[in-house]
């Protein structure tokens, strides 16, 4: 490969996931902005109160997350500002992105766009910088839309993007192409942001996410109360074992009080999500200009509607799920439907079971990131505030959202719901084509050996092994309560949602 060629395939590699969004989910919710009320949430049985009379287990959960004032914002300015905004702050001059990358296709560009960013990508904003340099970066988009079948969906969690090489070393290499003194003065900050979380963000398979080690060794390096970036970290940095996350869809936040698996972000939502500027805003008086549009980001988050299935649903099937659904799923999942209800309950690691890494304390949840948040301007409105246990999350569009748990460690629903089914090594071809509707989730290969005894990098890098720290499939054991015809019945209802 030429010279020439490597770079291009550092710069393709810099379409890395969340360069631009640290943090991972962003929900919404009506009302006025105030100083939010962050009082501790409420314990109770897993139905929110009163003994459980139903036939599952009870179970103890933290829970209602109560719901916080949020700012007004018109969506539609939202939406600008995601497409075309400039709120990364830093990129890769624009001159040298172009050199190795042609106009994205048809299908994977976005409508609305502005001149600049018209035949760009879905996942790549060019924007003018404060100091006058045209540069390129990956957006929101990159962690928050994909491609399924073939087209981008908008709002759907990234589940393919690859974090498992090294994305410092392609920063550096991108240098060669920018010449112009006063872009390599830009291209050096950037690479130099880039090169500061490389060693945290390495994931051991593609298609986990470590937004929230990218988040905490971002803080690591800036000044808590002036925002200024530092070259050496004035915290200690998180561990370089990132938590592996599946990007959960922005189309079920308008249900949710509060951000993230564990509802630690508590507060106002636009405050929390425009930390995806703390790559390179580098004062408060930059994140509060950034932070003026982002009330408008998150109404058109809220906005959001999640994308019906495309397939034939089996009526009668669908209704016999919707009954069991009730009985055994709705409590902590809601209802669905006009007079649908969703109750925003957390449930106690010791009931559900999952992977417990993330929840005791991983990445930006570790006390001194959430006390560095918290003390800092974004702590003005919002407020990091983890909990031992995982939100039951909406389940609107399910269908479309494989893999499974918060680590994405399930590839599909029949295995999520028959827990002894559930491969302990699996691998995917990570083709956008290669989506199963009948089990709504990922065509998959079970595996005999585990990453350490896959040889080749390539094929290690693509098979999801169970009994790495933070990537265990175990846990959400209550499918075992359903006969073999109540799952088939559960998943065809699912695909309603």
């Amino acid at each position: 490969m030429s010279v020439r060629g490597w770079i291009a395939a550092a710069v393709a590699l810099l379409a890395w996931a969340c360069a631009a969004e640290p943090l991972a989910p962003l929900d919404a919710g009506p009302g006025d902005t105030g100083a939010p009320d962050l009082g501790g949430p409420v314990t109770g049985s897993i139905d929110g109160g009163g003994p459980d009379t139903g036939p599952a287990d009870s179970g103890t959960v933290t829970g209602p997350i109560p719901a916080y004032p949020q700012r007004p914002g018109d969506p539609a300015r939202g939406y600008q500002v995601l497409v075309n905004g400039g709120y990364v702050g830093c990129g890769l001059p624009y001159s040298a992105y172009r050199q190795v990358t042609g106009p994205a296709p048809q299908h994977l560009r976005l409508p609305g766009r502005n001149t600049l960013n018209a035949d760009l990508p879905y996942n790549f904003t060019a924007f003018v910088t404060s100091s006058s340099v045209t540069v390129a970066n990956p957006n929101c988009f990159s962690c928050h839309a994909s491609v399924l079948n073939g087209q981008v969906v908008v709002g759907l969690g990234d589940s393919r993007a690859d974090f498992t090489d090294d994305q410092a070393a392609a920063a550096e290499l991108a240098g060669f192409l920018v010449m112009d003194p006063k872009e390599r003065v830009e291209w050096r900050k950037w690479a130099d942001r880039i090169g500061a979380i490389g060693p945290y963000i390495q994931t051991k398979v593609i298609g986990a996410n470590p937004a929230d080690n990218l988040a905490a060794a971002l803080f690591a390096h800036r000044d808590q109360n002036t925002l200024a970036w530092s070259a050496t970290p004035l915290l200690e940095p998180p561990p370089t074992r990132p938590t592996p996350v599946d990007v959960p869809p922005w189309w079920r936040m308008k249900k949710k009080n509060a951000m993230f698996y564990t509802v630690a972000g508590r507060g106002d939502h636009a405050r929390m999500m425009m930390t995806a500027s703390v790559l390179c805003v580098d004062s408060v008086q930059q994140a509060r200009a950034i932070d003026a549009e982002f009330p408008d980001v998150r109404a058109y988050i809220a906005s959001l509607e999640a994308p019906p299935f495309p397939g034939p649903i089996d009526p009668t099937l669908a209704a016999a799920g919707e009954e069991a659904f009730d009985t055994y799923c709705s409590r902590c999942h809601g209802t669905y439907g006009p007079d649908g209800e969703y109750p925003n309950l957390v449930v106690d690691l010791a009931e559900v079971g999952t992977d417990p890494e993330l929840a005791v304390g991983a990445g930006y949840y570790a006390e001194r990131f959430r006390n560095w948040f918290n003390g800092s301007f974004y702590g003005e409105l919002a407020q990091l505030v983890p909990v031992t246990g995982y939100l039951a999350p909406p389940l609107d569009g399910i269908w479309a959202t494989a893999p499974y748990l918060h680590n994405g460690s399930v590839p599909d629903l029949p295995t999520l719901l028959d827990p002894p089914s559930r491969p302990t090594y699996w691998s995917r071809t990570f083709d956008s084509a290669d989506y199963d509707l009948s089990t709504l989730g990922w065509r998959y290969a079970r595996s005999t050996v585990g990453q350490d005894g896959e040889p080749n990098a390539t094929r290690r890098a693509r098979l999801y092994d169970t009994t790495l720290p933070g990537y265990g499939n175990g846990g959400h054991n209550f499918g075992a309560r359903l006969t073999p015809q109540e799952r088939m019945a559960v998943i065809e209802y699912l695909k309603t949602l």
